[in-house]
C-alpha cells in the first residue's frame, strides 16, 4: 500500500513511470500519456504531480456570450479538489493556435486554491511571471493576447491530444511528457518502478563494463 502517492511519485521520472505502467498491463501501451506538441514549460521546477480539475474553454470564436459564474464554479472545483491539483483545460473553439489559456491572474488564483500547475491544449501567457510562482505549465507554446477567453464547461472529461482525462485523475509529469496514473493495480507501481530500475540499471552497468560485446549484449536483450 502505498502511503503517500504524490509524494512517491515525484521521487519518479516520467518516462520510468511510464514503463512501469506498461508492466502493469491495465492499459495499451500507445495510451495514457500526451502527444510532443504538449511541452513542459518550466523544466527547471522538476515533476508535477497532482489531481485533475478539468474545464473546456473557448478563446477566439464566441458561440456562447462568457459566463463569470463558470470562471467561480472552476475556482471552486479547485478549492474542493484532492490536492495538490492540477488545473487541465481543453480548447472547444476552432483557433488552437491563437488561444491562451491560462496567465499570471489565474494562476495566482489556482495556486491559492491548492493548484500546483496547469494543462492546456494550446498556449499560455504571463511567462516569466507564472515561472517565478512556480507553477508548473504544460502547454503548445506561449500566446500574448486572451482574445476572447470564456470558460464554457466545468468538470468534465476533456480531451489533451488524444488522451482522455477524466476530473479527479492523478497526472504526473516532467520534462519529458506527462502522463495519466491509472487506479487499477496503482499499489503495485512501486514494484514494477524498481523492476524497472533494476533491469535498465543491469542492462547499463553491463554496457558501460569493459566486458561489453555484442554477444555479452544479445544474451541480456533476450533473456
Amino acid at each position: 500500500m502505498i502511503e503517500d502517492i504524490v509524494t512517491y511519485l515525484k521521487g519518479v521520472d516520467t518516462p520510468t513511470l511510464c514503463n512501469a505502467i506498461e508492466l502493469l498491463g491495465v492499459r495499451k501501451h500507445e495510451e495514457g500519456f500526451t502527444p510532443l506538441a504538449i511541452r513542459c514549460l518550466f523544466p527547471e521546477l522538476g515533476r508535477m504531480v497532482g489531481y485533475a480539475v478539468t474545464a473546456q474553454v473557448e478563446t477566439v470564436t464566441q458561440m456562447e456570450p462568457r459566463d463569470n459564474h463558470l470562471f467561480l464554479h472552476l475556482y471552486a472545483l479547485v478549492q474542493q479538489s484532492l490536492k495538490p491539483a492540477v488545473v487541465v483545460l481543453q480548447e472547444i473553439g476552432g483557433h488552437g493556435d491563437y488561444a491562451a489559456h491560462a496567465g499570471e491572474v489565474m494562476c495566482t488564483i489556482f495556486q491559492r486554491l491548492g493548484a500546483v500547475g496547469l494543462v492546456s491544449d494550446c498556449g499560455v501567457r504571463d511567462i516569466p511571471e507564472v515561472r517565478k510562482l512556480g507553477f508548473h505549465y504544460f502547454a503548445r507554446g506561449t500566446v500574448a493576447s486572451h482574445a476572447n477567453f470564456r470558460i464554457a464547461r466545468v468538470g468534465l472529461p476533456v480531451q489533451i491530444g488524444a488522451v482522455v482525462i477524466q476530473p479527479g485523475d492523478l497526472l504526473h509529469g516532467d520534462e519529458n511528457g506527462l502522463t495519466v496514473v491509472p487506479v487499477e493495480k496503482r499499489d503495485h507501481l512501486p514494484a514494477m518502478v524498481e523492476r524497472v530500475r533494476n533491469r535498465e540499471g543491469a542492462l547499463l552497468d553491463y554496457v558501460r563494463s569493459d566486458e561489453f560485446n555484442l554477444e555479452g549484449l544479445r544474451k541480456h536483450v533476450l533473456e
